[in-house]
């Protein structure tokens, strides 16, 4: 679906990934209704957007309560006039520890974000962009949801669980007019972390390289709104998504083993 002149939902619109796709799309032509729960955050990017007018709205949303998500396209509607695509980018990662040590409180909050409100944006705006006559759907898994990191077990899975659904929509939706894009970023130098309340400075996105290695936010963006514009069934944003997919495909073990020698070292401090 090419962009301009269509209005399209974006998730996690207040920095990170989220931001760099919006400036992205509005400098493609596109309206944007920009999503997030941090007001302060989302103004940043209206400020970053050189203002706030006729093709930008936002609307501070926590993706948690699904009445809230269920109310937001009639006020979407209601700035833009419609709806042509939704890209569900916000995301939360978890403390860096392992099943036996996470409690149950974080685990809920880890699913309930990454999860639970992809699927409440993905089920609620799906028939709105059924009556369009060209429609779609992005959201955003990780390399986490194919390949397992060690301390992010949970992220991971709430990952792959959004992974599958997308598959699984976009099988469903064959013959009609929205398509739908899943996409798997790896290192991004983002502020998950941080934004995610866990502490630290390295992100679960950076899966334990060096941060001068990693895809910036606006390279990872231009990819991710490249795919929209191509109707990609699924997109690998990075170097290392796309070698760790092929490793991970041959040979799941040893995949995995480099990855878990890579955050051993990284949470020792070796690197």
């Amino acid at each position: 679906m090419k962009v301009a002149g269509k209005v399209i939902v974006v998730t996690g619109a207040g920095g990170g990934i989220g931001r760099e796709i919006v400036l992205s799309l509005l400098s493609k032509g596109a309206s944007v209704a920009a999503v997030d729960i941090n007001e302060a955050a989302l103004e940043e990017t209206v400020h970053q957007a050189g203002g706030k007018g006729r093709v930008l709205s936002t609307h501070i949303v926590n993706l948690v309560h699904r009445e809230s998500v269920e109310a937001l396209p009639e006020k979407i509607i209601a700035s833009h006039g419609t709806v042509d695509g939704i890209i569900n980018n916000a995301g939360i990662i978890q403390p860096f520890v392992g099943i036996k040590d996470i409690d149950y409180d974080k685990i809920k909050l880890v699913m309930d974000i990454n999860f639970y409100g992809t699927l409440y944006m993905t089920k609620t705006f799906l028939p709105y962009l059924l009556e369009r006559p060209v429609g779609h759907i992005t959201n955003i898994s990780s390399m986490g949801g194919f390949l397992p990191v060690p301390g992010q077990s949970i992220y991971g899975a709430s990952k792959a669980a959004v992974k599958l659904m997308t598959e699984g929509l976009h099988s469903e939706l064959q013959g009609t007019n929205v398509k739908v894009t899943v996409v798997f970023p790896g290192g991004v130098g983002t502020d998950i972390m941080k934004n995610s309340g866990v502490g630290g400075t390295t992100t679960a996105d950076t899966n334990g390289q060096d941060m001068s290695q990693l895809l910036t936010p606006k390279a990872a963006a231009a990819i991710i709104v490249k795919g929209i514009e191509t109707d990609q069934y699924r997109v690998l944003a990075g170097k290392d998504s796309k070698i760790m997919d092929k490793l991970y495909r041959l040979n799941p073990k040893r995949a995995a083993g480099l990855i878990t020698k890579k955050m051993t070292e990284l949470l020792k401090g070796k690197l």
